[in-house]
């Protein structure tokens, strides 16, 4: 833990309370390393935490009670780009928050890059491989259907040569 203390005071300042080191974030207008989770996933925008509205409402679904009365359920929207996610995951609001905020950096991706975006070329990826092996399964489906067709007309009654 202690030599993770040089790099965070790099990111961030450094202020004391009571002897203990706090940190405090960077003012607005400095670049944040936000880009943090999905590995193969990394050249995602960042998001800047000034063009975000968030609000904690009451989710939808099962739960009863427990969602009923409790306001996890976190909405965020991009106020420049007006896209709002809605994300009621689990029931802990830091970790909705999180997963609110991956989704609109997945989303801004799409909306800045296109058809050039990862998210999009992965699910084209997907949708390639599939297609192969929905391919590869009806081919073997025909050549198991030629080969019992085949076997029928060598075992037909009145076509034995001897």
């Amino acid at each position: 833990m202690s030599r993770l203390v040089p790099f965070i005071c790099c990111m961030y300042g450094r202020v004391t309370w009571r002897g203990l080191p706090l940190l405090t974030p960077l003012p607005p207008g400095l670049p944040r390393v936000l880009a943090v989770g999905k590995k193969d996933l990394v050249d995602f925008p960042v998001l800047n935490e000034d063009e975000l509205e968030e609000q904690f409402v009451r989710g939808s679904g099962p739960g009863g009670q427990a969602t009923n009365k409790t306001s996890n359920c976190v909405v965020l929207k991009h106020i420049p780009t007006g896209i709002v996610v809605k994300c009621h995951q689990t029931r802990s609001v830091d970790i909705n928050r999180k997963r609110a905020r991956d989704i609109m950096r997945e989303k801004l991706d799409v909306v800045y890059k296109g058809e050039l975006s990862e998210v999009v070329l992965k699910k084209k990826e997907a949708e390639l491989r599939k297609h192969e092996k929905r391919k590869k399964a009806n081919d073997n489906l025909e050549r198991k259907r030629q080969f019992k067709e085949a076997l029928a007309a060598d075992s037909k009654p009145g076509s034995d040569t001897v």
